[in-house]
């Protein structure tokens, strides 16, 4: 069984950080680097992207 995340047809902004992260970070710390290093609001509803070094796997912030 696959199990597929789609984001509602309504959202307009999708962003991804470009820089790898530390992938023990919960959604505070993701939410964190959102409000202080993008200067974001995190819960305005747009997506956000992150990877880790070797840009195999990603994590997402919604």
């Amino acid at each position: 069984m696959t199990v597929i995340m789609r984001p509602s047809p309504a959202l307009t902004e999708v962003y991804l950080y470009r820089q790898a992260i530390d992938f023990r970070k919960s959604h505070r710390g993701l939410a964190a680097i959102v409000e202080c290093e993008l200067g974001h609001n995190p819960f305005d509803g747009r997506l956000y992207a992150f990877t880790n070094k070797q840009r195999t796997k990603i994590k997402c912030l919604f």
